[in-house]
């Protein structure tokens, strides 16, 4: 199969403005205000908090609920995996319909048993971040039930404050696993669009990195969440940093 040098040119992009948001979302968090930095201290907040409180039912669950809806995408991307493989069976079928359509690139049925093919990997990504969220958030489970008891005169205050760190960052790798499978279902979107045409797949990349880039950055729901530790979106200030 000879691919056209502006199929070849959009995968590239698509490839590179995945990779490269993932690494930039990661290291951009350390130093500006984030949905995932605020999470993490949120999280290290809520296992201080029940750390020392005397009944954890409340917070049981609520990791139950959690843990049901990363399941549920879990079992999702089974079902969409099914239906990709399904249509590469007919992948004839398919080039007729987009045939039929207006704007779409000339294509062939190798053409689109490839991007099938590059489809379903994507959600088998996908599907292995989910399940391995879930495991972790299994491990909160585990944290959840071990956590020092209230009345407990065995564990110091210090010992308290590790225990809910260490299992702060065990939930908040289980909320990035969860977090890059949702990332790969929107990416997912935008490969679709290859299918149509590579410049439209081109144009579906950079609006869905600019929702991911806003939502990350720049939401509402960020803004709300920042204001409950007394923080506004921006850099993040430095303890002792001059005003």
């Amino acid at each position: 199969m000879n691919m056209a040098l502006n199929d070849l040119i959009a995968l590239t992009f698509y490839l590179v403005v995945w990779i490269g948001y993932t690494q930039f979302a990661r290291l951009r968090a350390r130093s500006t205000h984030s949905l995932s930095n605020i999470l993490r201290q949120l999280r290290v907040d809520w296992m201080t908090t029940l750390s020392r409180k005397e009944h954890q039912i409340a917070d049981a669950a609520l990791l139950g609920n959690v843990e049901r809806t990363v399941t549920f995408f879990a079992s999702s991307t089974v079902l969409v995996l099914a239906g990709v493989l399904t249509v590469l069976s007919a992948a004839d079928n398919m080039v007729t319909v987009l045939h039929s359509l207006p704007f779409t690139a000339d294509t062939s049925p190798e053409k689109v048993q490839f991007k099938l093919a590059g489809l379903a990997l994507i959600f088998v990504f996908a599907f292995f971040k989910f399940t391995w969220a879930i495991r972790q958030f299994g491990f909160v489970s585990v944290l959840v039930g071990v956590a020092p008891q209230y009345r407990s005169t065995e564990f110091t205050d210090e010992q308290r404050d590790v225990f809910a760190r260490q299992a702060a960052k065990v939930f908040d790798q289980a909320g990035h696993e969860y977090n890059n499978g949702l990332r790969a279902y929107y990416f997912a979107l935008a490969f679709m669009c290859w299918f149509l045409h590579p410049i439209a797949f081109m144009v579906a990349t950079t609006i869905v990195l600019g929702v991911l880039y806003r939502r990350e950055f720049r939401s509402t729901v960020l803004r709300a969440l920042l204001a409950t530790k007394g923080l506004e979106p921006g850099p993040i200030k430095k303890e002792g940093a001059a005003e």
